[in-house]
């Protein structure tokens, strides 16, 4: 059996004080939708090491991420593609700049192969004409799409998605999800989805391998 990427063990979210365990394997997409009161919100955070449970263990890449010292825990975030609720996109850069930041500070790129890598990124998320806007002159689809773009920069095995299909259509939720999966390769492997959220359009839904729903302080899988 191949070894989960991300796993929640016995973690007591806020809130309600559900307790989660589960196991997301390698190239599975695997969804909770759950409602603000239910603590969903607080996975993100626990998976990429920017909180602590109270209680329970998550366990990313086979390491326990909640014993990381702050500088391990920065080295892990590079490995792991985040896209955050809303966009948290600064808003005093361009979308480029918003998109090269983690290759500038990140990485040993030099300029030269960080432009390659954005005219690549930016043109997979169909943003290059609007990448000198700054996020305040862009619309919220423009704006998802560069933040999906920041996630993905790294190409990471991992990406966690934080409410990804808020204000945008299904047309643009599917083809935006579709990205975040990667092209499948003779193997059928794709890239490690995990995604919280109060709802998954239905056209999505159909894509997801595992999916979880979180309601009435229980954590039931939906078949």
């Amino acid at each position: 059996m191949r070894e989960p990427l991300l796993e929640f063990r016995d973690v007591v979210l806020p809130g309600r004080g559900t307790q989660v365990s589960l196991a997301v394997l390698p190239h599975r997409a695997v969804s909770i939708v759950g409602a603000e009161a239910s603590g969903v919100d607080a996975m993100p955070d626990y998976a990429l090491a920017l909180r602590r449970p109270a209680t329970g263990q998550v366990v990313v890449y086979g390491e326990d991420v909640g014993s990381l010292s702050p500088r391990a825990a920065l080295a892990f975030r590079r490995r792991v593609g985040y896209l955050p609720a809303g966009d948290a996109l600064l808003q005093n850069l361009s979308l480029r700049d918003n998109v090269a930041l983690p290759l500038r500070y990140g990485s040993n790129m030099t300029d030269r192969e960080i432009q390659g890598r954005l005219q690549v990124i930016l043109a997979l998320l169909r943003i290059a004409d609007v990448a000198d806007a700054r996020p305040a002159e862009a619309n919220e689809e423009q704006r998802r799409r560069t933040a999906l773009c920041r996630a993905l920069v790294f190409d990471p095995q991992l990406l966690i998605l934080a409410d990804p299909f808020d204000g945008l259509t299904t047309r643009a939720a599917a083809e935006l999800y579709e990205i975040a999966r990667g092209g499948e390769t003779g193997e059928g492997a794709r890239r490690t989805v995990f995604m919280t959220g109060q709802f998954v359009p239905e056209r999505i839904e159909q894509r997801i391998e595992v999916r979880y729903r979180l309601a009435g302080g229980t954590l039931e899988q939906v078949h």
